[in-house]
């Protein structure tokens, strides 16, 4: 017998003759065989179960998908109720956030502030606060060309009204030697005006509106003292000429303090990037307040430096200006002398001592009817030492139209004292 099988009794061949055996063979079960039998049924098992998985995954889908859609349709209709069905009921007109969205619909910001301060300004608050009082400044001159004759000659710079009186302060550079002098209104048209007096030294000049007429426009004066680098700052004039009139730029302070030379004169000014360009002087700078914190005087040539500069302007501080208010509202008293300084060194050389050196004596002037004569130094006014013209030209302004004052001269190795009147320049 197969070895593979074993049996479940005893006994022998003689017993086995003749004999229906009443029992089962069973197979011996192979362990190896067992198991890859297990394997097979498992395996089948298995794919019998993800076949009835996926089936049962492909019946969920759909209930899935429909699941989805509807949360989305629902969310969707939640949001259009809230946005646009509550908003529209009365018990939501009567809540406090609607209250304040309907605030903040009606309130208007307007362009971007200069600055974040409580009285800052925008720019067109600015242009319409001060753009009025702002004004063009046309002058005429007759310049002598020797050989070549005399030849008139046309400027244009730019002011700003400082009172209801009609006083305008500009740039003394854009009144020089003016025969004739014009204001440009800020809707074009021109007035007649004269120059009152000025400043050399510090390049500022007051002008006066010859015609009785109500002002456009009056600009208020602020602090340049208290005048900060990185302070917004808008620039008002007319850049190139009359087409140009009210231009607008801004910018920021640069700069405060700057010594810059300007005609062998060193001034202190405010350093801007606003856009500073011919037919600017005279002109205001303005705070973000809209208050004249300079006046455009000078800005670097872009072709005088290597590879061109651009954004380099300054103006004089207004307080310097300020300062002076009280002279320049004064008429200007004519002497009728054109004079220079006579330096030690040039005393020496020359041998005659410092004081102003006449130039030229002014057809019908005081200085002419008293015998004042070219050549003549002028080293006393009035009992006061004189060194310069512009000494002279201070003193001179201390006094009132129509005053006597005593001038001593050194003429021909000598000194001599005249009595000269003072009057009104014409």
């Amino acid at each position: 017998m197969d070895d593979r099988y074993e049996n479940n009794f005893e006994g022998t061949k003689a017993n086995m003759q003749g004999y229906s055996p009443d029992f089962i063979i069973i197979p011996k079960e192979d362990p190896l065989n067992n198991n890859k039998n297990h394997r097979r049924e498992n395996t089948s098992m298995e794919k019998i179960n993800n076949k009835k998985k996926r089936n049962r995954d492909r019946s969920i889908f759909p209930y899935v998908a429909l699941s989805l859609i509807f949360s989305i349709i629902g969310g969707l209709l939640g949001a259009a109720g809230v946005l646009y069905i509550a908003p529209q009921s009365k018990d939501f007109k009567n809540t406090a956030l609607y209250k304040t969205i309907i605030e903040e619909k009606s309130k208007d910001y307007g362009p971007t502030t200069l600055r974040e301060e409580k009285d800052a300004l925008t720019v067109t608050e600015i242009i319409d606060k001060v753009g009025p009082a702002v004004v063009g400044v046309t002058t005429k001159s007759i310049k002598d060309y020797g050989i070549f004759g005399n030849q008139a000659t046309e400027g244009i710079g730019s002011g700003f009204i400082i009172n209801e009186e009609g006083y305008v302060l500009t740039n003394y550079h854009v009144i020089k030697g003016a025969q004739d002098v014009k204001v440009v209104l800020n809707d074009g048209k021109e007035v007649e005006a004269k120059v009152i007096n000025y400043d050399a030294e510090n390049d500022i000049a007051a002008v006066k509106i010859k015609e009785e007429m109500k002002m456009p426009g009056v600009v208020e004066l602020g602090d340049s003292d208290s005048v900060q680098a990185g302070e917004s700052v808008v620039a008002i004039g007319n850049p190139l000429g009359k087409e140009f009139l009210g231009t607008v730029t801004s910018g920021i302070v640069s700069a405060i303090n700057r010594t810059i030379n300007i005609g062998g004169k060193d001034l202190t000014l405010i350093q801007t990037d606003a856009a500073i360009n011919p037919g600017n002087s005279g002109g205001p700078l303005l705070n973000s307040r809209g208050q004249v914190i300079g006046m455009n005087t000078a800005k670097i040539n872009s072709q005088s430096a290597e590879g061109g500069v651009e954004g380099i302007g300054f103006s004089i501080p207004i307080n310097q200006a300020k300062a002076k208010l009280g002279d320049l509202s004064k008429p200007i008293l004519e002497i009728g002398i054109r004079g220079r300084d006579i330096s030690e060194n040039v005393s020496k050389e020359n041998k005659i001592p410092v004081g102003v050196y006449v130039m030229e004596v002014i057809e019908f002037s005081p200085a002419e009817k008293v015998g004042i004569r070219p050549s003549d130094v002028i080293t006393s006014f009035d009992g006061n030492k004189v060194n310069t013209m512009a000494e002279l030209n201070k003193l001179k302004s201390q006094k009132n139209n129509g005053d006597e004052v005593s001038i001593e001269v050194y003429r021909e190795g000598k000194s001599k004292t005249i009595n000269l009147t003072l009057q009104e320049k014409k």
